[in-house]
């Protein structure tokens, strides 16, 4: 049976990382000269997978990190694989919100959502939209092996929403310029939506 292989791979580091400033999908942060050279490192080192095909949220993050490992490759921009939207919370550190009632409500789960920001529930539905996209484009264009640069939340909640073994958001978490192999299978990618995560890069 045909199978198809899709690695999801973290953008670099911006300076809003260090910072430790939520940075969404209303901030078109560039990678700072570290993330860059973590990336490059990566790079060097020869163990990122062959592919056939590179995809990318179009923010400049993902473009930047997608130039620095797959070089030679024009990423096509998967506009739902966009970053979550904080709403007013963006562009704050924890410490500057941690008196806010409603950054409370919202690390405690009580709310789903930030004010004025993107609710879990649709940012996974768009998350979900978004891989389907990749591979519909992957069969159609006969294409078996690509990678996919994405944010680090984002790959967190596509996964603990769609990916087998079950695990938490958090626990899919991963490092900068690293991932996780998907493998999908056809037949029950398109009964269930679930995909298998084969290996961490």
């Amino acid at each position: 049976m045909k199978t198809y292989k899709i690695y999801l791979l973290r953008h670099g580091l911006t300076e809003a990382n260090f910072k430790g400033i939520y940075a969404g999908n209303r901030s078109d942060l560039p990678l700072c000269p570290e993330g860059k050279r973590q990336l490059a490192e990566i790079k060097n080192e020869g163990e990122l997978p062959d592919i056939q095909k590179l995809y990318s949220s179009p923010l400049l993050r993902a473009m930047q990190s997608a130039e620095v490992l797959y070089p030679g490759f024009e990423p096509t921009a998967i506009e739902e694989l966009t970053e979550y939207d904080f709403g007013s919370f963006e562009g704050k550190t924890a410490a500057e919100l941690e008196n806010d009632p409603a950054y409370s409500d919202w690390t405690s789960g009580k709310t789903k959502a930030a004010p004025g920001g993107e609710d879990y529930t649709n940012f996974v539905k768009r998350l979900a939209l978004g891989l389907n996209n990749i591979v519909r484009d992957m069969m159609d264009e006969g294409i078996t092996t690509s990678a996919v640069i994405m944010h680090g939340g984002a790959i967190m909640m596509l996964l603990a929403a769609c990916a087998v073994p079950r695990k938490t958001p958090v626990e899919w978490t991963c490092d900068p310029g690293r991932g996780y192999a998907l493998r999908i299978t056809p037949s029950v990618y398109h009964s269930s939506g679930v995909v298998e995560v084969f290996e961490a890069i």
